[in-house]
């Protein structure tokens, strides 16, 4: 190859790496600081599992935001004739109920555990557990189908961890449990980091712009995704 040519092409690689790292660094705020990731138990890993800051994040018009993270331990969603209402109250349990319109009914209580999130895809309904309490981890994703007035439910992907944060992208379900991240095509499970140092740093929201940047929320920092060099960053804020 021309010498000349090779030097072009270069050029131009190198222009387009800093036009991404660029558009990475202008969505991520400046008190949000790239940082090693820390080794679980180390010395820089417990201050961050001790903090009070825990940030959530989100995507409004292709521009990421990160707010204070406020926790819940409920979430719903409407169907004909009522309310699903899934309760997480963490290592005190939870349940799964329906909840009528009519008040004069009583809610049916359809499964024990802790519902982290309830959700329609694809005109079905399906739900995801999660329990996380010292060393033991596990959480499930499951389709609810209702049969006249019963509900029955299976488990369609076994985590083997607890799913903390949840979101769908192009038809593919994006996972960040305890202590792994996966993703989910076809209700098929991919384990794509394993260990990461946001154990005990409660990943709570995730937010994606495309395959190159997807962000996750959760104490002390915000972690970044690449899909497509399954890459892992960490953006501390310790303030």
């Amino acid at each position: 190859m021309n010498l000349k040519i090779l030097y072009i092409l270069l050029f131009f690689l190198i222009t387009i790496c800093q036009k991404n790292y660029a558009q990475t660094r202008d969505m991520i705020p400046k008190e949000f600081v790239e940082s090693m990731q820390p080794k679980v138990e180390s010395e820089e890993w417990y201050p961050l599992n001790h903090s009070k800051n825990e940030f959530s994040v989100k995507l409004v018009k292709d521009r990421l935001e990160i707010e204070k993270f406020k926790a819940v331990d409920k979430c719903e969603l409407k169907i004909q004739g009522g309310t699903l209402i899934g309760i997480n109250k963490g290592e005190f349990g939870g349940q799964l109920i329906f909840q009528p319109n009519d008040s004069t009914k009583q809610a049916i209580k359809i499964s024990k555990g802790n519902i982290s999130f309830i959700f329609n895809y694809k005109d079905k309904i399906y739900f995801i557990t999660s329990y996380a309490h010292q060393v033991f981890s596990t959480g499930g994703l499951f389709e609810l189908e209702r049969i006249n007035n019963d509900f029955i439910f299976k488990l369609l992907v076994d985590f083997e961890d607890a799913p903390f944060a949840f979101t769908i992208y192009n038809d593919t379900f994006l996972v960040a449990t305890f202590e792994n991240f996966y993703i989910v095509k076809d209700f098929k499970k991919e384990l794509i980091f394993k260990n990461t140092f946001w154990y005990s740093l409660y990943p709570n929201s995730i937010a994606v712009l495309n395959d190159k940047n997807i962000f996750i929320g959760m104490r002390s920092g915000i972690a970044k995704v690449d899909l497509t060099k399954r890459t892992l960053k960490f953006y501390k804020n310790d303030k």
